[in-house]
C-alpha cells in the first residue's frame, strides 16, 4: 500500500489488521447484505462524505466496518450515525457511550470494543443493548454452571434469559467463527443451551 492510498484503501488494510485475513464466500456476502448496509448507501441517506466517514473511523472517532464484502463494500450498521445524533453529536459520542457503564474502566473498554466494529452480535447496536447482552451471557453461563433441573422454575427462567439473547443477537455467519477464533456467543449460550437444557 502506497503513501498515495485512498481512504477507502486505508479503511480496507485497517480492517484486516483488526480481523485477520479471512475470505468472505458468497454466504457471508449474503449475510452481511441482509443485517448490514453498504457504508456508501449509508452516507448517501444522511447527505454525508464516505471519505470523510471513512477518516473518522481512520481516525478512531467512528466504528470500523463490521464487514467488508467480498468484493471490498464495507458494511456497516444501518444505524450507525443515529447514535452519533442521539449522543448529541460526534464531539459527546465517546463520554456519552462511556457513561452507560458505572465503571468508567469497563466503559472505556466497551468503547473501545465499538470502535473496533467488531460488536457485529447485536441488531442494534446501542450501550443499553451491549450492556444488556453481557448481563445475559453472565447468568446463562452462571445457571448453567450450577444447573438446577429439580429447582422449581429454574428451566423455564434459563430459557427466559436465552429467549431475552436471541431476541437481541443476529445468527452470526461462518466468517465471524473465524476472525473471533471460534464459537460465538449464540454458539455457546444460545444454541448449546437449548440443546443440553430442552424444554419440557
Amino acid at each position: 500500500m502506497t503513501a498515495t492510498a485512498t481512504p477507502r484503501e486505508r479503511l480496507a488494510r485497517r480492517y484486516r489488521a483488526v480481523n485477520g485475513e479471512h475470505p468472505m464466500t458468497g454466504e457471508d456476502d449474503a449475510y452481511a447484505d441482509r443485517y448490514f448496509t453498504p457504508l456508501e448507501a449509508l452516507c448517501a441517506r444522511h447527505g454525508r462524505d464516505p471519505d470523510d466517514v471513512r477518516g473518522l473511523m481512520l481516525a478512531g472517532r467512528l466504528p470500523l466496518p463490521g464487514y467488508l464484502r467480498s468484493d471490498g463494500t464495507e458494511m456497516v450498521p444501518t444505524d450507525l450515525l443515529e447514535l452519533v445524533d442521539e449522543a448529541g453529536g460526534l464531539e459527546r459520542l465517546p463520554d456519552w457511550f462511556r457513561g452507560h457503564w458505572a465503571d468508567p474502566a469497563a466503559g472505556a473498554e466497551e468503547y473501545e470494543s465499538y470502535l473496533s466494529g467488531q460488536n457485529v452480535c447485536l441488531y442494534r447496536l446501542h450501550p443499553a443493548t451491549m450492556r444488556r447482552k453481557e448481563e445475559l451471557i453472565r447468568a446463562i453461563t452462571e445457571a448453567v454452571r450450577t444447573p438446577g433441573p429439580g429447582v422449581p422454575g429454574w428451566l423455564a427462567g434459563l430459557h427466559a434469559l436465552v429467549d431475552e439473547l436471541d431476541a437481541l443477537e443476529p445468527p452470526f455467519t461462518a466468517y465471524d467463527r473465524l476472525r473471533f477464533g471460534g464459537p460465538v456467543s449464540r454458539d455457546t449460550c444460545i444454541d448449546a443451551v437449548r440443546r443440553d437444557f430442552p424444554p419440557r
